[in-house]
């Protein structure tokens, strides 16, 4: 029986019109009167428009935001949140303003991007939150994630010279597709590590777990749980790791993840 079932929210959750198709609340209300579970697990922060949909899928819970730099219990407020290392931050903050390449910084509550370019207006815009420019040191700590956002060509130039001791999840949106994020965490935090953080606090066995997701970054998660299920419009390496291939996004396919979770 599955009692737990991680949700990615870009290409999962929702698609290229940013809103979630109905027939996935509905099946996400029946998994939740099924005793299930649900968990948002996302690159995105926890404020805005995804701190919405973790409230919409399970308001008593625990939730996965920032690739599992962000672990939040929405009931109690408890955070189990793991920042960047300072060295690694200093690096991001010194190649951005050299490259020109953009950056943003977050912590729990909010982040900060010096850029003031259209990609820069268009992420605040899907996040859910005023556009802001301000100082990378303006930043409260902890960090706990730092993100590029670049072309795909331009991301098979950054990634080999992002330094050693930090985790890298490369993901993609339906509302911005020429935009290639790469979100760097602490070394060992990931969608994976964070998966297994709240299945042992709710004392489920990874086995009763099941995730649905279609990018890079859903690997680690994917490759942990007893149940990985693909969007139809997932990646390749991410289809070859699921046990199960549901529909598209723009059909609803996570609806589909979620009756069989239930058992249909």
């Amino acid at each position: 029986m599955i009692k737990l079932v991680g949700i990615d929210v870009d290409g999962t959750l929702v698609g290229s019109s940013g809103i979630v198709d109905p027939r996935v609340w509905e099946a996400a209300e029946r998994a939740r009167q099924a005793g299930i579970r649900l968990a948002l697990c996302s690159g995105r922060p926890a404020f805005g428009v995804a701190l919405d949909y973790a409230h919409h899928l399970q308001p008593n819970g625990w939730h996965i935001f920032q690739n599992g730099a962000s672990i939040l219990h929405l009931q109690t407020g408890e955070s189990r949140s793991a920042p960047l290392l300072p060295a690694h931050v200093q690096w991001a903050i010194a190649r951005a303003r050299s490259t020109g390449d953009m950056l943003e910084l977050y912590n729990d509550t909010g982040y900060a991007v010096e850029s003031t370019s259209a990609w820069a207006r268009e992420h605040a815009e899907l996040l859910g939150v005023p556009f802001e420019p301000r100082a990378y040191e303006s930043v409260a700590e902890p960090i706990v994630r730092a993100q590029w956002l670049v072309t795909v060509e331009r991301a098979a130039q950054v990634l080999p010279e992002i330094p050693p001791g930090l985790e890298v999840g490369q993901s993609g949106s339906p509302l911005m597709p020429d935009v290639r994020f790469i979100g760097m965490t602490r070394e060992g935090v990931s969608k994976g590590s964070a998966m297994r953080a709240i299945a042992a606090a709710y004392e489920i066995a990874l086995e009763d777990v099941m995730y649905v997701g279609d990018a890079g970054n859903d690997l680690p998660a994917l490759k942990v749980v007893g149940h990985p299920v693909a969007m139809g419009n997932a990646d390749e390496a991410v289809r070859a790791a699921a046990a199960h291939t549901v529909a598209d996004v723009e059909d609803a396919g996570l609806a589909q993840a979620l009756e069989l979770a239930r058992g249909g």
